[in-house]
């Protein structure tokens, strides 16, 4: 199969392209730097011809409110368009668990905007919905640190791998359309705040760790379920633990 892979480049694209590869399929990397634009439309149809399948993992590259919202709203339009243009027979794209229960996220509802368009799109589609990646822990401890101290609050995640992420998603792409949700999360479901100490201390990060439950993530409140997967997800196989080792 041809599977084209908008965001082939980033962390969890060129994972995708890579094992894709690996099972003999023709997985092409698209992006601004392959001369790929989903903003613009720049060679998305080219890209698109002949391909069964394409996957979007691209994200936006400001997470202000309104950047994020506009981001999400053009790409995914321009490749809807191209996508029903060209025949491709199976949109995927990742997103991420709990969106729709953390409405005070601009973020949050930028994803949710993205997955409604994917539903009227009249494609043949499979969203699949991850946790957040263990790969975004010191991004987290970063935008949340305060005069050298971390301030998180406690509400329950459920932190997974990329790599298992990435498994998922080629595995979705080359399979037939689900037309609905797929969900994946880590074995483990900690506290924010104790996630990000763990990782902190694997590093030999000096910066302390504040829990405070009214701290927001990404603007909104987290309370014991929301972002946590629902009944019949998908667990990855790596641990904290093991990802720390690795």
């Amino acid at each position: 199969m041809k599977v084209v892979v908008i965001g082939g480049t980033g962390l969890i694209g060129s994972n995708v392209v890579a094992r894709l590869g690996e099972h003999g399929h023709e997985a092409v990397a698209a992006a601004p730097s392959t001369g790929v634009n989903t903003l613009t439309g720049e060679g998305l149809r080219e890209v698109l011809r002949g391909a069964d399948a394409v996957v979007d993992v691209s994200n936006s590259p400001s997470f202000a409110d309104e950047d994020v919202l506009a981001f999400f709203r053009t790409a995914t339009g321009n490749l809807v368009e191209a996508a029903k243009a060209t025949g491709v027979g199976h949109y995927v794209a990742l997103s991420v668990v709990g969106s729709e229960r953390a409405p005070d996220s601009g973020y949050l509802r930028a994803k949710v905007a993205q997955e409604q368009l994917i539903r009227a799109s009249g494609l043949p589609f499979s969203l699949v919905l991850a946790t957040q990646f263990f790969e975004f822990a010191d991004g987290i401890a970063d935008s949340a640190t305060t005069d050298g101290v971390v301030i998180l609050p406690d509400g329950a995640v459920q932190p997974v791998a990329a790599a298992d992420v990435a498994a998922l998603v080629a595995r979705t792409s080359v399979g037939t359309p689900l037309n609905g949700v797929v969900e994946i999360g880590g074995p483990e479901v900690f506290g924010m705040d104790e996630w990000i100490r763990t990782v902190l201390a694997a590093r030999e990060d000096a910066r302390q760790v504040v829990t405070d439950p009214a701290a927001r993530y990404f603007g909104t409140l987290l309370d014991g379920k929301t972002l946590i997967p629902g009944p019949g997800s998908l667990v990855g196989e790596t641990s904290l633990v093991g990802w720390l080792a690795s």
